[in-house]
């Protein structure tokens, strides 16, 4: 033991005494200046782009890449020369002499080069942050599109980690290479090695296609600082420390038994230590396992989907108070994960409608997904109240419906109950027990079902529109299993019809002010130099009094007042593409005809979304809005609501009640009424809203602590797939990366 520790102070002198060892570290600044000069010229870069450009910009992290194979190759040749020297010189010969025991001479340099390398790493690798960090100045606190920013700070998750992992990997480089000098024996040979395997290997894998070149990365030192600490790269952390270990250990191998070996024999041995090492390097895991699966997925066939998409089925209960009973199939697709990050889990998206398919949203919006694809498999699926041809149901009957009139007094509610209960019988006879199952309860347990399948403990919920019904019956029955929650452009199911509707007014008569001082400033618009509340006010009225005719119809359709609040209210919510607004310029020109005595205008665009001169009300949405508490308690309960509304709105009173009238007379009661979200059992939630989406979505996650919202400033409903805002996308993917949520009262500028 003694003679083991004279061998280790012996080296240790020799270590502090050789000159070029402390040249060679003031060597390592050059990292330093290398980060520096990255992140100037991405500064650079970054002031000259608009704003949702540099959403798209590629982050610096932490700042270390530049300089981490820099620092690598600096302390490795440091690693190296603290061996090859002495053979160089012939000192080794005198080393020998003093410590005969040639494998114990190669040991007792590893816990000096450790003490100098150790802390010389931690100050590097935190200097070369701040360093990276301080250039990019307040830019670095851009989000970008894959929800990192353009700089990463010491408090965000992981950050703290990557940098003391990215001081150890610096000793570890030190010590790999020792184990190269003492294989090789030759300082030029030792250099070209670690040349190799620190700088130029990581540059050369650049060129790989993807995702081989994310594969290929994942086992570079310069990557698993990152890997380490979960934020970054292929290999799970458990995986990427090992590796980390496994680079000086796999050298100081090689080097401890070619030390011991004749001249002759070292080339032979280096060659077997570098098959040694990929080899231990392919054994390890490219990627985290993704849970295991119970779906047989397989690649789509149907036309128009995707080629990268897969498919498969889900059988789930029809009642779920019976799950032995009768089962339904639940079509599922995905867009897997690319492989270029570590995956985190999976993404489900909850369509809307309801009636929507989600997979129609995976496919037209597939580009939009592709950065949270990096972390995520993002699967969809068409519910079982989707409204798609080839069901059960007859697919006719569920898009058309009544055409629901105002009810004036009792005796008209009751007619138009009568009404509503005999078209949705008609649909309900194809097959009454699963028309009765269509509420959004039953939905959410189908999504249960969906996680269970997938083996997910937890699971990330992406809820648009109408989605966010079922998110948050998911949220009431099965809390304990949301890791993150989106809500985007959800209407609220935490309160009744009638509480709900007074922000619905309000919102309506403000983007009644939007169009009316779009009219104003635009030529285009039909009603301009005219007062547009005023021509509006007086269409309404008029219409009341004497339904306004649409010319040319065979069958006499003619407009109420009501009629022309509820279609034009779609166009009055999302105008189209800026700057043109073509569904405002197409809605002022009905609004102009319809002032001359003609509903045509209006009549023509409601059939190019139903096939219907007049918006109909659909029996294949109402089955779950009624069953999910969508309508009035009755007459009296309308009445109040639409009292209130001609308090609130004086342009669209009763419009609202199109929604919630559908309802009455309906043959099957309610199973999933409203109620608040289990605040205290949930995690914070994010919620994404537009102008006209954001005050429901708010009112939706207000019982959850710690929930934060996004608005978009801008028209249209919901923001994350269904606008081009780069900023609500930042937003969004970096809640559901890394569970950070944006400061409140965030809002994201409006995009074309």
């Amino acid at each position: 033991m003694t003679h083991a520790w004279d061998a280790i102070a012996a080296e240790w002198l020799k270590l502090r005494t050789l000159r070029s060892n402390a040249l060679l570290l003031a060597c390592t600044l050059l990292a330093v200046l290398a980060c520096a000069a990255v992140a100037y010229l991405i500064g650079r870069g970054f002031d000259t782009q608009t704003f949702e450009e540099r959403l798209r910009f590629t982050g610096n992290g932490t700042g270390l890449g530049p300089g981490l194979p820099i620092a690598h190759f600096v302390l490795g040749t440091f690693g190296a020369l603290t061996i090859t020297s002495e053979y160089a010189t012939g000192m080794i010969h005198t080393s020998l002499m003093a410590v005969p025991q040639r494998q114990l001479l190669l040991a007792a340099k590893i816990p000096g080069l450790a003490a100098v390398t150790l802390p010389a790493g931690q100050l590097l690798a935190f200097a070369m942050h701040l360093t990276a960090q301080n250039v990019l100045g307040e830019r670095a606190g851009q989000i970008l599109l894959d929800g990192q920013s353009l700089g990463i700070p010491l408090t965000d998750p992981g950050a703290l980690t990557t940098l003391v992992a990215a001081g150890l990997s610096m000793t570890a480089a030190a010590l790999a290479g020792l184990g190269v000098g003492a294989t090789l024996r030759s300082t030029p040979g030792s250099l070209v090695a670690l040349a190799l395997l620190f700088v130029v290997l990581p540059v050369a894998v650049q060129a790989l296609p993807a995702p081989l070149r994310a594969q290929v990365s994942a086992y570079t030192l310069a990557a698993l600082p990152e890997e380490i600490a979960g934020t970054g790269g292929l290999l799970p952390p458990p995986a990427a420390a090992a590796l980390l270990a496994a680079y000086p250990l796999l050298a100081l191998t090689a080097g401890a038994t070619a030390i011991a070996l004749k001249r002759h024999k070292a080339a032979v041995l280096a060659a077997g230590a570098a098959l040694t090492l990929a080899t231990g390097l392919i054994a390890l895991p490219a990627t985290e396992a993704a849970p295991a699966r119970h779906l047989a997925w397989h690649p789509c066939t149907t036309p128009g989907l995707p080629r990268e998409m897969r498919c498969a089925d889900l059988r789930v209960p029809l009642d779920w108070n019976h799950p032995t009973g009768r089962t339904i199939t639940i079509p599922l697709a995905m867009l897997p994960a690319s492989g270029t990050q570590r995956r985190i889990g999976t993404v489900i998206s909850i369509p809307g409608g309801p009636g929507a398919s989600g997979i129609d949203d995976l496919t037209q919006y597939q580009g939009r997904l592709d950065p949270l694809r990096r972390r995520f498999d993002v699967i969809s699926f068409a519910p079982r109240n989707a409204v798609t041809p080839g069901g059960p149901l007859p697919h006719e009957c569920l898009t058309t419906g009544p055409y629901l009139p105002l009810p004036r007094n009792r005796a008209e509610y009751a007619a138009l109950a009568r009404t509503n209960r005999a078209h949705a019988e008609r649909c309900r006879a194809a097959d009454p027990e699963l028309f009765d199952h269509m509420d959004s309860a039953s939905v959410a347990r189908d999504i249960d079902a969906l996680r269970a399948a997938l083996g997910e403990p937890r699971v990330n919920l992406l809820a648009n529109s109408y989605g966010g019904h079922p998110a948050a019956a998911y949220a009431r029955l099965f809390p304990s299993r949301i890791r993150a929650l989106v809500m985007d452009g959800t209407t609220s199911h935490t309160e009744d019809t009638a509480t709900g509707e007074p922000r619905l007014y309000q919102r309506a008569e403000r983007q009644l002010d939007r169009f009316a001082a779009w009219c104003r400033t635009d030529p285009s618009c039909a009603l301009h130099g005219r007062d547009v509340k005023q021509v509006w006010r007086h269409l309404v009225e008029r219409a009341d009094r004497t339904p306004i005719p649409v010319r040319g119809d065979p069958d006499g359709t003619a407009y109420t007042g009501f009629d022309v609040k509820v279609a034009a209210a779609p166009s009055f919510t999302s105008p189209g593409r800026e700057p043109d607004r073509p569904r405002w310029v197409q809605l002022a020109d009905a609004i102009a005809k319809a002032a001359d005595g003609d509903a045509s205008g209006f009549a023509a665009y409601v059939r190019q979304a139903t096939d219907r001169p007049k918006v109909p009300s659909p029996v294949g949405q109402n089955m779950t809005r009624c069953l999910d508490g969508g309508g009035y308690t009755g007459y009296a309960a309308y009445r109040a609501a639409l009292a209130k509304a001609r308090e609130l709105s004086p342009h669209f009173a009763g419009q609202r009640a199109w929604w919630a009238l559908a309802c009455a007379g309906w043959p099957a009661p309610v199973t999933n009424p409203p109620a608040p979200l289990p605040g205290h059992a949930l995690p914070p939630v994010l919620g994404v809203g537009t102008w006209t989406d954001h005050d429901e979505v708010a009112t939706t996650i207000r019982h959850v602590p710690g929930s934060s919202t996004i608005r978009y400033d801008g028209h249209g409903h919901m923001a994350y797939l269904n606008s081009s805002s780069g900023c609500v996308t930042a937003h969004v993917n970096r809640y559901l990366t890394t569970l950070r949520l944006p400061p409140p009262g965030t809002v994201c500028p409006a995009t074309g």
